[in-house]
């Protein structure tokens, strides 16, 4: 079973752009040039050692949101380093490590990396899903044991949809996740950045993940793979803007995509300011509309702070772990998610499962109206089986 079961802190940070210009009028990039650029694009490696201490301060942070029986705890409720057993980093935690930490006077203006932006005049980001594949054939998975790890990522697709002058920019980006001494023993290099992203970067993961013996990487290596769809839009004209905040920039109640299925399994919860500001924190994330109520209004014309992507994606996680764990045979493979609709801060969010099939779930999270603002698929499988 391959990866295909599986599927800057840098000391040189590359930086493309830093400050927009404001417009207020579509102009017609070259996007086939665009592409091209941000195709060839070389994103810096980024390094963190897996301490608990992180990963506590998420349990904290959560805690107040989820029955204490389904926060992930570790023996004796220690923050040691466990050397001859070492706890695995739990599910969706990943997020809160290996985030850049640039300083403050490059982030864009919103607050978020340059080096993943298009630049000007699509100024406006927003997380639009992704896709979690673990090799369930490693037996050393990312462990909070303090050592190095690394985090090789890239753009790896971009496309372009909507009318001229409405156009989206998304960005597929890659994330493969290695032990840095474990890549040095068993490729025999020293573990330079470059000899790290040959090592484990193929040209096209997703291709190489299903495809055994592909050959163009060692897959063993590699405790996971990670997308990430980033979509980036144009600047808001005042018209447009004036529009927006008199209807909302969430869809209408009606045109939002509802539940098939009721769920068999749910727990629902309220986010908070301080929930929000604490995963930003753990995040590195500085980005605006997790924390600026007047920036989401005035800017993006919504009526509240948004809750992360990835925060969601980690709640959905965290509902599936607790169903699953009383079947200890079982262990989740992969989670597909896409992000539909904004989930905004003092409102509940309604967190749903079911079971779609043999060893299929279904995971979606409603917004108070009952629409469905984050949908996904998970696969988990037997470990005894294997």
């Amino acid at each position: 079973m391959l990866l295909g079961r599986l599927h800057r802190a840098h000391q040189i940070p590359l930086i493309t752009s830093r400050r927009w210009q404001s417009t207020t009028t579509p102009s017609t990039p070259d996007f086939d040039a665009l592409k091209t650029t941000l195709l060839q694009r070389k994103l810096p490696i980024l390094y963190d050692k897996l301490y608990p201490e992180q990963a506590h301060k998420l349990n904290r942070s959560l805690q107040s949101y989820f029955p204490d029986s389904w926060i992930p705890h570790w023996p004796g409720r220690t923050l040691r380093v466990e050397a001859a057993r070492p706890s695995p980093l739990p599910l969706g935690y990943h997020l809160i490590y290996f985030n850049p930490a640039l300083p403050a006077s490059v982030l864009l203006p919103d607050g978020t990396d340059p080096n993943q932006s298009p630049g000007p005049p699509f100024v406006r980001r927003m997380w639009a899903g992704g896709h979690l594949k673990i090799n369930t054939r490693l037996s050393r998975k990312l462990n909070l044991d303090g050592r190095k790890y690394a985090c090789v990522e890239g753009i790896r697709d971009v496309s372009v949809k909507g009318a001229l002058g409405e156009e989206k920019i998304f960005v597929g980006i890659e994330r493969r996740f290695v032990n840095v001494q474990k890549v040095k023993a068993l490729k025999g290099v020293e573990g330079g950045d470059d000899e790290i992203r040959d090592a484990v970067w193929a040209a096209d993961a997703w291709a190489d993940a299903d495809a055994e013996g592909s050959g163009k990487t060692d897959l063993d290596l590699v405790s996971f793979v990670e997308r990430r769809n980033i979509v980036f839009m144009r600047e808001r004209t005042e018209e447009e803007l004036a529009v927006v905040r008199e209807k909302g920039a969430a869809p209408a109640v009606e045109k939002m995509l509802k539940p098939q299925h009721p769920p068999t399994f749910t727990h629902t919860l309220t986010p908070t300011a301080t929930l929000l500001f604490r995963y930003s924190a753990l995040t590195f994330n500085a980005h605006a509309i997790h924390l600026d109520p007047s920036y989401c209004r005035d800017v993006e014309g919504h009526r509240n702070l948004l809750v992360h992507g990835p925060l969601s994606f980690t709640l959905l996680s965290l509902l599936l772990q607790n169903h699953i764990k009383s079947k200890s045979n079982l262990m989740i493979e992969s989670i597909e998610y896409r992000n539909l609709a904004p989930l905004y801060c003092d409102e509940p969010l309604k967190l749903c499962g079911r079971e779609k099939g043999e060893n299929t779930y279904d995971l979606w999270a409603e917004t108070p109206e009952g629409g469905i603002a984050v949908k996904a698929t998970a696969r988990v499988f037997d470990r005894n089986k294997e």
